[in-house]
């Protein structure tokens, strides 16, 4: 399988829930507000001997010119965004969900991915849509509810086409999913918010901002243990310096 990382930059976030845009190599972190994580922004794209899936959408942001910065980093990599055939999403908070659609100038909204098919936890869904929080900003995903091509995944583990594995872990967010494939003798993991950055998995770290952290901290552990028997890839969506890693 071939990964390829899709970069939207390195962001600062503090208490306000604003992704600030951060230079590593002119600013310091301590010159931001107390707090403050830093976190890249890093969308992935899997290619499978099936599929072009690509797993979470960022921000969402678009460049000056207007074109979607997704559209653009899968470009830069040889990557018609048509191409892309699923769209895996962990969750629906800003950061993981900006791009399942393209803001137009004049404030309309298109799914971006139109030609994939999209795969939703239900229950993430309802309660973004409900409850929610500062997190998520529901006008990036409704259109969803009217689009042809999602699935809506209702259990709490489950396979995707025999080679996707999803699990629902509640443990970043109330309803967050991990992604395993298995194709070609090689498993790729992606643990989204609840293992997002390689130096979590290495220490035991229990996070305020997480819904469940005590749960976060135990599953990674479970998760590098496994990594190691199985010889996993891990993807670290949030990960300045390892986009991907194998023990």
């Amino acid at each position: 399988m071939q990964i390829i990382p899709l970069s939207e930059g390195s962001f600062t976030i503090d208490k306000t829930k604003v992704f600030v845009p951060f230079d590593t190599e002119k600013e310091e972190l301590n010159s931001r507000p107390l707090g403050s994580l830093l976190v890249e922004i890093q969308p992935f794209v899997v290619i499978t001997s099936k599929d072009i899936i690509l797993i979470d959408t960022g921000l969402g942001y678009n460049l000056p010119n207007g074109e979607m910065q997704l559209h653009h980093n899968l470009e830069k990599n040889g990557i018609n965004p048509s191409q892309i055939t699923k769209v895996l999403l962990s969750h629906l908070h800003k950061d993981h969900a900006g791009g399942i659609t393209i803001k137009q100038q004049n404030g309309e909204r298109f799914i971006a991915f139109p030609y994939a098919t999209y795969f939703v936890q239900q229950r993430e869904f309802e309660y973004a849509t409900g409850l929610g929080s500062a997190s998520y900003i529901p006008d990036d995903f409704l259109l969803l509810e009217e689009f042809s091509k999602v699935v809506w995944l209702q259990n709490d583990k489950g396979i995707i086409d025999n080679y996707i594995h999803y699990e629902l872990t509640g443990a970043h967010s109330k309803f967050h999913q991990v992604f395993s494939i298995k194709d070609a003798g090689e498993i790729i993991f992606f643990g989204g918010d609840d293992a997002p950055q390689l130096q979590q998995m290495k220490s035991k770290f229990i996070a305020k901002y997480d819904y469940n952290g005590k749960k976060c901290m135990e599953l990674r552990q479970q998760w590098w243990e496994a990594g190691k028997k199985e010889n996993w890839i891990f993807l670290f969506y949030h990960d300045i310096n390892t986009p991907s890693f194998k023990q």
